[in-house]
């Protein structure tokens, strides 16, 4: 029974592992995508704004 308590605790993991991949890819794309891709290129464009307008002031 000793190998019964050593195999359980990676089998475990790995059905969790397996779950939290399976997660990630179905959230992938979809209905959210838009709204996702939205929020980053507008913190990228508020990013490269704040940084142009500090290059602009030390020239």
């Amino acid at each position: 029974m000793d190998y019964v308590s050593a195999l359980v605790p990676p089998v475990v993991m790995a059905v969790f592992f397996i779950g939290l991949i399976v997660t990630i890819v179905k959230t992938q794309g979809g209905a959210n995508k838009a709204k996702e891709d939205a929020v980053v290129d507008a913190a990228l464009a508020r990013t490269e704004s704040t940084r142009q307008a500090s290059r602009d002031t030390e020239v």
